[in-house]
């Protein structure tokens, strides 16, 4: 039996999508779709594991050598700056990194912006470009409430259709940066098991 190739996806829409173009291309794991709680699948036939963590870990489950390849956002990438190589953008789960409030609440000038997000690196990297003092305020979900209850000033956000936005009152006001799905590579297993991840990304990119 030849060595597993290790894929991790994460959980969710996101990784379901990624799991059917696998499949698509010929790496099938059908126990993948059934409906249970395990969280490992293998094909020994075709030499792959998948397996699903949260989507905030699949950087580190590759960085760290647990899957060799694995389906991470854009935002996942710049936001916890994993050490691995971004090989492919696969065209999924495209939305966009935003700063948003009410209008105008981006131009307060006279102290420190106030910046409620998910995402504080990608936030401080976004204003230290432009020399912008700012506060943030970390927060787990739900940062759209931040700015209603006067919290903070704006948000750094993803937004996908912007239909939350709107119910709220407020409004995209700067985009920072395009968000898709993107296929990663554990270093070492790039140069070890690199045959065979050759072979993966040259057919998702045909299949794409």
């Amino acid at each position: 039996m030849s060595e597993l190739l290790n894929i991790a996806l994460p959980k969710g829409r996101l990784g379901e999508k990624s799991y059917a173009q696998f499949d698509k291309i010929g790496y099938s794991c059908p126990e993948v779709l059934e409906n249970n709680r395990k969280l490992i699948f293998e094909n020994d036939d075709l030499g792959v594991r998948y397996f699903w963590v949260k989507p905030s870990d699949v950087g580190k489950y590759v960085e760290r050598g647990a899957a060799d390849i694995g389906v991470v956002g854009k935002d996942i990438l710049l936001e916890y700056r994993p050490d691995v190589y971004e090989l492919f953008d696969l065209g999924m789960g495209k939305c966009r990194m935003v700063v948003a409030g009410f209008a105008g609440s981006n131009k307060i000038t006279k102290r420190a912006l106030r910046v409620a997000t998910s995402f504080p690196n990608i936030a401080r990297d976004y204003y230290s470009k432009q020399s912008r003092e700012i506060d943030i305020i970390k927060l787990s979900g739900s940062v759209e409430i931040a700015p209603l209850l006067k919290m903070a000033d704006v948000i750094v956000d993803i937004v996908e259709t912007g239909t939350t936005l709107k119910e709220n009152n407020l409004e995209a006001l700067e985009d920072i940066v395009e968000i898709s799905a993107r296929l990663i590579a554990n270093k070492v297993s790039f140069k070890f098991k690199n045959k065979k991840i050759d072979e993966i990304i040259s057919k998702l990119k045909s299949g794409v």
